[in-house]
């Protein structure tokens, strides 16, 4: 595979154009009487013409046809991705899955789009208001499908197999311990390599950003320059049969089709675009003296909602890293929080639990459900010598954080038989270790 270029940096204005085709982008305007090469001019707009400067997004696109060359949209079966929340009672006991199965490519093709399972959410669509996660469980490639949604922005967690991701705007690999970012409204297809897993947090109504940094300053945690946004790449194809787009539009998937490949755009120019990220790149900043800075220290990016300091949804890691607080419990804390915190682990152990969090799985503990480490952490991590340690070498788990009291879907809970029901006898074992006569715990040893 020839090596892929990209533009650096995050929420850029940005301008880039197939080397075929040079001088592709019009001079000093946007939408000129004729565009060079005879091209159609097309704005995609990610946000309402009228909003502040700092947070309006578009992109000029510059394409052999207009995307708005196809037949009329029809309603097909969806599948598993659901937007009801309703579907069965809400279950506030601490949930974990086991690694998501995915299906064998000799017994059936799935690709990306029907390989998509909606795990939970909350909010609603029709309000731009609200979230949901997502599994994509896939063993064969998009073909002449292409997949958009009405609804939001998709954050892309691989976990399992590459993915070679044709866009409008390029192509992008994405592997795992990558992430990407598909906006609203645009256009992708998706070639995978192998039997493929991961995890999808779309967002309705915001767009994802990079987190304030106050005190910290200008520098740290996931720093703009390190994302990547693909350049300009077109294919001029007909399609023999016809070329189908799909729609997700109100939580319901439309396709419809047409003749051309929908990845015909020689140049574009704008801030609107997709965008990768390789999460070995995440700055992290930790306690160097002593207790925990909270994990919102290892936020990646956020969709931020209207109250301040409140999102809709954190995408969070826990990186490699050194530990080194003194006289502290240095697992993640026992913990009761007023957000819903989903976890997935695309790789190694994580550290409050060793055992049953698995790569390819996932845990939800909802608003207010206690949770925190098991029993056999809590031992060891107790009697521990606090000398200098790696944290975390050779894992990377996440957490999809949020405001919203998210519900889980029927095959979240059901069809998907990959709810552990074992997962609350990690924390049995805990007994009292209470000393009612001595204050220092060492004395009674």
């Amino acid at each position: 595979m020839t090596e892929l270029k990209y533009i650096s940096g995050f929420g850029n204005e940005c301008a880039s154009e197939d080397p075929r085709c040079p001088g592709a982008l019009p001079e000093g305007q946007n939408n000129p009487q004729v565009c060079p090469y005879n091209l159609y001019a097309e704005q995609l707009s990610g946000s309402a013409f009228t909003c502040p400067r700092s947070t309006n997004k578009r992109s000029w696109l510059y394409r052999i046809l207009p995307s708005v060359s196809h037949k009329p949209f029809e309603f097909i079966d969806q599948g598993h991705i659901t937007h009801n929340w309703d579907e069965v009672d809400p279950d506030p006991n601490q949930l974990r899955w086991k690694p998501f199965e995915i299906p064998k490519a000799s017994q059936k093709k799935v690709d990306f789009v029907n390989g998509l399972h909606t795990l939970c959410g909350a909010g609603d669509i029709r309000s731009n208001n609200g979230l949901a996660i997502h599994i994509f469980l896939c063993n064969t490639s998009m073909g002449n499908r292409c997949f958009y949604n009405s609804d939001g922005d998709l954050l892309i967690v691989p976990q399992k197999g590459k993915l070679l991701i044709y866009t409008e705007f390029g192509k992008m690999l994405v592997q795992p311990n990558e992430i990407c970012v598909i906006q609203r409204g645009m256009r992708f297809s998706i070639d995978v390599f192998e039997e493929t897993r991961g995890y999808i947090l779309e967002v309705y109504g915001v767009h994802f950003e990079l987190p304030d940094l106050g005190p910290i300053g200008a520098n740290g945690l996931a720093n703009p320059r390190d994302f990547l946004i693909p350049v300009a790449w077109y294919e001029d194809r007909q399609v023999p049969g016809g070329y189908t787009v799909i729609n997700k539009y109100q939580g319901k998937l439309f396709a419809a089709k047409q003749d051309v490949s929908p990845f015909n755009v020689v140049a574009w120019h704008g801030n609107y675009t997709p965008y990768k990220y390789n999460l070995e790149n995440f700055m992290v900043i930790n306690s160097v003296a002593f207790d925990h800075a909270d994990p919102s220290i290892f936020t990646v990016l956020t969709a931020k909602s209207v109250r301040p300091g409140v999102a809709i949804a954190d995408f969070v890691i826990f990186p490699p890293r050194w530990g080194v607080a003194d006289k502290t419990f240095r697992p993640p804390y026992y913990h009761r929080n007023c957000m819903s915190e989903f976890m997935g682990l695309i790789k190694g152990h994580y550290e409050a639990k060793q055992g049953g969090f698995l790569p390819g799985g996932g845990s939800l503990h909802s608003p207010m459900t206690p949770h925190g480490p098991d029993a056999n952490c809590f031992e060891k991590a107790s009697k521990a010598k606090l000398a200098p340690e790696r944290i975390a070498d050779g894992t990377m788990a996440f957490m999809f954080e949020s405001s919203l009291n998210i519900a889980v879907t029927k095959w979240g809970l059901k069809t998907s038989n990959c709810l552990d029901e074992n997962y609350y006898k990690c924390w049995e074992p805990l007994k009292s270790r209470f000393t009612p006569n001595s204050r220092n715990p060492a004395e009674t040893n």
